[in-house]
């Protein structure tokens, strides 16, 4: 089978995902050499729900209920955790992951309703906890600017994560709420090294204009965090005092990390991109990420599965603290952390009825 990488994406392969009954397996025959893989197209279809907020009690997870516009991400980033979720459909996490997106064109619609539910009670919505709300279809779909439009039309705050410039974008609504304290925004810079980020993140920002959206958000007045996420042993873990370093100066007020983490068909689509682009390396990163998760590509026990464990997990923790410290960063449970107000909020109108109160 042809195992080198797609222009554009980041996964090697289509593997079936684990609910399939059958797989295919190609074979070379010997007689024709095979052919070298071009740019999968990406491919949009409608995401239909009646509710479009998900709730979440996960002890280690600083939220508890999101809205996520899309299914699939189009960033291609190949520790996406979410690549599992695309075996639901009976797709492949690895391309069609990337490639085959599902778009809940009606989201802002059906937030809405929920939002004007008379059991609705007002906590921080999350974006950007599955997938990007920010990834390049967003540019022209829009739907995450649908959201933020009802959400700043009735007060309600929002915390928003993503690896795309295109945030900036929607400083117009941003800015106004942050004044509010309604918004804050989490930037994920995994790398500062554009080959490794063109490789590991192909569809997304550069290094360099992710510091300079950070800028942005934090002249125009939006509280702005750094996510380092994930962090892999062996291949970008020695950029994480430089990384620092650069977001502070962009303006960055807090900084978290996360190990990265292999659950279910991530550990195979990962090993072959290790192949891929860092065959004398993937030994290594693999090895040294299973004893950070005491001995398996994922622990999945709250409160491990993020941090890990182990002599490598331990420096990686030291080290991230000492040059957040030195930086002035602010780390997640620090009490200098952006703590949204949820007093201000207004159900939405309904059915052009005023609201009695």
């Amino acid at each position: 089978m042809y195992r080198q990488p797609h222009k554009g994406r980041g996964a090697i392969s289509n593997r079936e995902g684990r609910y399939e009954s059958t797989a295919k397996i190609a074979e070379d025959d010997g007689w024709t050499p095979p052919e070298a893989p071009g740019a999968p197209a990406t491919e949009i279809r409608e995401d239909v729900a009646r509710r479009v907020i998900t709730t979440n009690d996960s002890p280690d997870v600083p939220f508890d209920q999101s809205v996520n516009p899309y299914r699939g991400c189009e960033h291609g980033c190949i520790y996406c955790y979410a690549r599992p979720g695309h075996a639901w459909l009976g797709l492949s996490p690895g391309l069609d992951f990337e490639t085959k997106l599902y778009v809940k064109r009606d989201a802002a619609a059906r937030l809405k309703d929920e939002l004007a539910a008379p059991g609705y009670r007002c906590r921080v919505l999350a974006m950007g906890t599955y997938t990007d709300p920010y990834q390049p279809v967003e540019r022209r779909l829009r739907v995450t600017r649908a959201i933020l439009e009802v959400l700043a039309a009735c007060d309600h705050p929002v915390s928003i994560v993503t690896k795309s410039a295109l945030i900036e974008r929607d400083l117009d609504i941003l800015a106004p709420m942050a004044a509010k304290n309604l918004a804050s925004a989490a930037i994920s810079v995994t790398t500062l090294d554009d080959e490794l980020k063109r490789r590991m993140e192909p569809r997304t920002a550069a290094p360099e204009r992710r510091l300079a959206a950070i800028r942005r958000l934090a002249d125009a007045g939006v509280p702005v965090g750094v996510l380092v996420a994930p962090v892999i042993p062996a291949l970008n873990d020695h950029e994480i005092e430089r990384i620092l370093e650069a977001v502070a100066a962009a303006g960055a007020r807090t900084a978290g990390y996360v190990v990265l983490r292999l659950p279910l068909e991530l550990k195979t689509l990962f090993a072959e991109w290790l192949e891929a682009h860092y065959p004398e390396r993937a030994g290594r990163v693999l090895s040294l990420l299973r004893d950070a998760h005491g001995g398996r590509e994922n622990d999945p026990r709250f409160g491990w599965r993020m941090r890990g464990v182990g002599p490598w997990a331990e420096l990686l923790r030291r080290r991230f603290e000492v040059a957040a410290r030195r930086h002035g960063l602010a780390l997640p449970d620090s009490r200098r952390e952006v703590a949204l107000d949820t007093s201000l909020f207004r159900p939405p109108a309904q059915g052009g009825q005023f609201r009695l109160l």
